[in-house]
């Protein structure tokens, strides 16, 4: 039986679910691991100063969340989160009483579909291309040189200047992410991510059996003096931080931010990965943390949410002292090499404008949905956190109401949206809010349609307990 006593300092509501969120955040950082027995409930009543019934209550919550099991005669075991699915499969449906899908995190499909337009016309060159052979063989596990060039220049899009020989070409950024923390890290390593991060990267820590911390956030992103402090308390690996157009957030790091945390990741020897999957969005933006940090950091430049998911191409980008060799070879060890043909039709895009096209019809279409949005939430637009140019808003909800329930109530409702828990890692409790995304609907009436059910469940309020089977 572990000793486990949660950290209920400056936590608000009621004490129950403050152990409960306790419980999940130390499961979340590695301190509770699956299989653990928890204290009794007389236990930890006497360790924390509560009644039992607290605590029962306490654990009838965690239970509630999948974070414990209970079993008759022997108490209460961790049982830990599972898995959440990283990209689910929409399933388009033309039926108007059909759940709307606006919990995955995609790009829109601009009216005329461009992407499709141009994918066609490289493929009919491609047909005619003698080079489609050499396409269809082994190619390099970092990509070609002609791939690895592209690669280079889509990076100078976001700001970061690099040669060839530093880009690996990988299977998107979730790819990207896993060929990252297999060459840099072992099992033990600490991780750290923003408090709220990108769900794939919790999974990808459990998967590498990293101790994973979340760092405190504000309005411009990740807090350096939280940073600071971890880092003081033990030694840190990794920083995985998205400085810019945070998932599920939206928060920008102003640069002199940005500097505050190269400054602590130098002096503690910390290395960074950055993600920028959504970067071009806005037409200005600070230069990448990388460009601060260059001995150091890691790059992962988008394009599944810029252009199209359906390519799974994506380009990492290692420090220059470090190349890229390490990187290829878990490419090479899990897959031998990312789709050439895929690769080849991405490089002809960004060397003929196709891509930087496609950006701009991808920030119109941003424009025009939020515009959509924000005269169908009326004045729930208000809770958005950040106004930004994005396909996903951080949503705040009213006093009393909690994330886990409010996306519950609205599945029920049909329509779907994101609970904060599946981002949470700490510190403090999960936040009510929920992340809106408005770019999966294939249409903006679909996307319409998904927005009044929201507004009718956030209006409603919280249903009554007897209604939730």
């Amino acid at each position: 039986m572990t000793s486990w006593m949660p950290v209920l300092q400056g936590r608000g509501g009621p004490l129950y679910r403050a152990i409960a969120d306790a419980l999940g955040e130390d499961l979340d950082a590695g301190r509770l691991t699956p299989g653990t027995r928890l204290p009794t409930h007389r236990e930890l009543a006497e360790r924390v100063g509560v009644t039992v019934g607290t605590v029962t209550r306490a654990y009838a919550e965690a239970e509630k969340r999948g974070l414990v099991r209970g079993e008759v005669g022997r108490g209460t075991f961790v049982r830990g989160r599972e898995a959440p699915a990283i990209m689910p499969t929409p399933v388009e449906v033309a039926d108007d009483e059909a759940p709307v899908e606006l919990g995955i995190n995609a790009p829109a499909t601009p009216e005329g579909d461009p992407a499709s337009q141009a994918l066609r016309r490289s493929l009919e060159e491609l047909g005619r291309s003698p080079r489609l052979s050499e396409l269809l063989a082994y190619q390099p596990a970092a990509g070609t040189t002609a791939h690895r060039v592209a690669g280079a220049e889509w990076a100078a899009r976001f700001g970061l200047k690099a040669r060839p020989e530093q880009v690996v070409v990988c299977a998107g950024g979730q790819h990207a992410m896993e060929v990252a923390l297999a060459a840099l890290t072992k099992p033990g390593d600490t991780l750290v991510t923003e408090a709220l991060t990108y769900p794939g990267i919790k999974v990808l820590a459990r998967r590498f059996q990293l101790r994973l911390q979340g760092v405190a956030m504000d309005a411009q992103g990740l807090v350096p003096e939280s940073l600071e402090a971890v880092c003081r308390s033990g030694p840190v690996r990794l920083l995985y931080t998205q400085p810019t157009c945070h998932n599920p957030t939206g928060a920008v790091q102003p640069e002199e931010r940005r500097q505050r945390i190269a400054e602590v990741a130098r002096r503690h020897g910390v290395l960074v990965l950055e993600d920028d999957s959504y970067g071009l969005l806005p037409e200005r933006r600070p230069p990448p943390l990388a460009t601060l940090l260059p001995e150091s950091s890691y790059f992962i430049a988008g394009v599944s949410k810029l252009l199209t998911p359906g390519l799974r191409i994506g380009y990492l980008v290692a420090p220059a002292r470090a190349r890229g060799e390490r990187l290829a070879e878990e490419v090479g060890l899990a897959s031998l090499m990312t789709t050439p043909l895929m690769a080849e039709v991405l490089a002809r895009w960004v060397e003929d404008g196709t891509a930087d096209a496609l950006v701009v019809r991808q920030r119109q279409e941003v424009g025009e949905r939020l515009q959509l949005t924000r005269s169908v939430l009326g004045a729930w637009w208000g809770r958005r956190e950040v106004a930004l140019p994005l396909y996903h808003l951080w949503l705040g909800l009213p006093e009393g109401r909690r994330s886990e329930e409010l996306a519950a109530q609205a599945r029920r409702n049909g329509v779907s949206v994101t609970s904060a828990d599946l981002f949470t890692t700490g510190p403090g409790p999960v936040p009510a809010a929920v992340r809106v995304c408005i770019g999966s609907p294939r249409t903006r009436a679909q996307l319409e349609r998904g927005l009044r059910r929201l507004r009718e469940v956030l209006e409603a309020g919280p249903e009554p307990l007897a209604a939730i089977v």
